[in-house]
């Protein structure tokens, strides 16, 4: 997947000469933390796996990864050097209402669980900032994180196609060996595909090697029937490919067919994608999002104090009487209030502003297809206000949007050499 790929090490070969060299690029270490936090964000509630696994065994797990991410995070930035960055400023200043709201309790002690891993989620963030240059170091974690994640699903479906696509979820495709639900599934297959298709298009990995990325991946999109997952693919993807027509033509020529793919497809296979759009659903069930909005209108309608307006009632499981609420916006304000839901959208607001400030680049692309597809998910599904998959599809376009840590030029990288040795002489 990575080749192609500027791996950011220290080289001077093929340099003009009194060139800067280039600047070393991340440990490895880096790119355990990212998989440790994918890891801490799959979740513990989803489908029935073929081996049981208990949820507490689920939760030591991905608890267990956060405290190891933070904790080599620690490790490989022990001078704890940070770079700014409003998104994970942000973040941070969402633990206020968190911690207010879930002092009270009224969401049990695990809200301060939650309070918690929040927290450790942040704090490891911001030590990653140090690696945040806009290179690809992130873009490279984050698809093989999914890769490996989707390759699990793939293990699953093989071992027990009855297991991995249950009568429960109407034939979905879930985890069969992790407990993922569809949504989860669609999720990971949609960044995977958008990612590794603006990649080819900066011709940052070969066409084959795609190939073999993008075609499983879109199999199971399909198989999970999560039109959530479809449309911010889509959409992103416009958005993603739109700026970079008038810079890159093989954005335009990609653009181009795509066009051309979909009248094709829209024509000829209508009642077929219709089909697969509706799962079987009746118009009213569709129309109500799945019974979404009754849960939407419950929670509105539901009487807050002034305090839990403004701040919550405290991190919980994202649902309202006993349902998920499956929408970001409406779980931000039930958990973290009308201070949680200003924090969240300023963080989306902050980080669109930077990508249309920012010249057209590849970067800038991947950014805007990330930062697209969050925006259109949380509609339908909820993450925005705790650690999540989503936080880190917004990290990973934070750090594509970053300006690139300057490098020392040779000569006052040599003057201090001199002027350190001449201070260890006089002593």
């Amino acid at each position: 997947m990575d080749a192609g790929l500027p791996h950011g090490t220290t080289d001077t070969a093929g340099a003009p000469p009194g060139a800067a060299p280039r600047p070393a690029g991340p440990p490895r270490a880096v790119g355990v933390v990212w998989a440790l936090l994918g890891l801490n964000v799959l979740g513990s509630a989803g489908a029935q796996t073929i081996f049981p696994i208990p949820r507490s065994l689920i939760q030591m797990v991905t608890m267990g990864a956060l405290v190891a991410a933070f904790a080599l995070a620690l490790a490989v930035n022990v001078r704890l050097r940070i770079r700014p960055s409003a998104f994970v400023l942000l973040l941070t200043l969402l633990l206020v209402p968190s911690v207010i709201s879930s002092a009270n309790l009224e969401a049990g002690f695990g809200a301060l669980f939650r309070c918690t891993r929040l927290a450790l989620f942040v704090g490891t963030l911001w030590l990653l900032t140090r690696w945040w240059d806009g290179g690809w170091t992130f873009v490279r974690s984050h698809v093989r994180m999914y890769c490996v994640v989707l390759v699990s699903v793939v293990a699953g479906l093989v071992v027990s196609p009855g297991a991995a696509m249950p009568e429960l979820y109407g034939g979905r495709l879930v985890g069969a060996l992790w407990p993922l639900t569809p949504p989860q599934i669609g999720q990971y297959a949609a960044v995977v595909i958008g990612l590794t298709v603006l990649l080819v298009l900066g011709r940052l990995t070969t066409g084959a090697g795609a190939a073999a990325i993008v075609v499983p991946a879109l199999v199971l999109l399909a198989m999970t029937h999560t039109r959530t997952a479809t449309i911010g693919l889509l959409t992103g993807l416009v958005l993603a490919i739109g700026s970079l027509v008038l810079t890159s033509a093989a954005a335009r020529r990609f653009f181009g067919w795509a066009v051309v793919c979909a009248a094709v497809a829209a024509v000829g296979f209508a009642s077929a994608l219709q089909a697969w759009f509706l799962r079987g659903q009746s118009q009213e069930h569709f129309t109500s999002l799945t019974g979404r909005a009754k849960v939407w209108d419950a929670l509105l309608a539901a009487p807050r104090t002034t305090t839990e307006q403004l701040f919550g009632t405290g991190l919980g499981d994202k649902s309202f009487g006993g349902l998920p609420i499956d929408n970001s916006w409406l779980a931000v304000y039930d958990e973290q209030g009308l201070t949680g839901t200003v924090l969240v959208g300023s963080m989306l607001l902050v980080l669109g502003g930077v990508a249309l400030l920012r010249p057209p680049s590849l970067p800038r692309a991947c950014a805007i297809f990330l930062i697209s597809y969050v925006a259109i998910s949380s509609y339908t599904e909820a993450g925005l206000g705790d650690a999540s998959a989503y936080l880190l599809h917004l990290a990973v376009a934070a750090s594509l949007l970053a300006a690139p840590a300057a490098a020392m030029p040779p000569s006052a990288s040599a003057a201090l050499r001199r002027r350190v040795l001449r201070q260890v002489g006089k002593r």
